[in-house]
């Protein structure tokens, strides 16, 4: 299972969640996020972690650019791109925020590497209705996870992936490495 810690913003925080057996981070490339990271900045934390490195990006036209730059494995759209803007040559990540009226349905017009499925209210670490995300084999179980929660969701969803970020901190952007190792613990003991 992929487990992604999302929001890193220092170099300290990477190592600590590579340490506690994370297979995945998230660096946040949106300007008005309390988490955003200068590319290169980014760059240089990301450049020589053993880990899959993952560029979150909102409405950003040239996000396979800007991720080749920065070292990026992945692209992870979290905007209102449609379909036709979607980057070709490179591992892509569609988020959608499982809001009351959210459409599975939505997915299929979208050909993307895998799904993340986030709570309805960016920022506010606010879950929603995991059963909605079940029976699909490309998901990315986001929103509102942490050490409490994530085996319980994994549970009931199955997912490809998990990711956890505001759970995970003891301020916006700051990491709470003993929340990190029992995230990851707590999503290891569903293998």
């Amino acid at each position: 299972m992929m487990i992604k810690i999302c929001g890193i913003t220092n170099r300290e925080d990477a190592i600590a969640a590579l340490d506690a057996g994370a297979t995945a981070l998230g660096f946040n490339f949106y300007r008005k996020s309390p988490r955003y990271i200068d590319p290169e900045i980014a760059a240089e934390i990301a450049h020589d972690l053993p880990l899959l490195k993952v560029g979150v990006f909102v409405n950003e036209s040239d996000a396979a650019g800007l991720a080749a730059r920065t070292g990026m494995d992945v692209v992870q759209m979290h905007g209102n791109e449609r379909p036709d803007q979607i980057p070709v040559g490179v591992r892509v990540w569609k988020a959608f925020r499982v809001t009351p009226t959210w459409d599975s349905g939505s997915m299929a017009a979208y050909k993307v590497d895998a799904f993340l499925l986030d709570g309805p209210v960016p920022g506010t670490g606010e879950t929603f209705e995991w059963k909605r995300a079940a029976g699909f084999s490309n998901i990315i179980l986001a929103g509102g996870l942490g050490p409490e929660n994530v085996g319980e969701a994994i549970r009931q969803v199955r997912p490809w992936g998990v990711d956890a970020c505001s759970g995970l901190e003891r301020a916006p952007g700051v990491k709470d490495h003993d929340k990190m190792r029992r995230f990851v613990r707590a999503a290891m003991e569903q293998l």
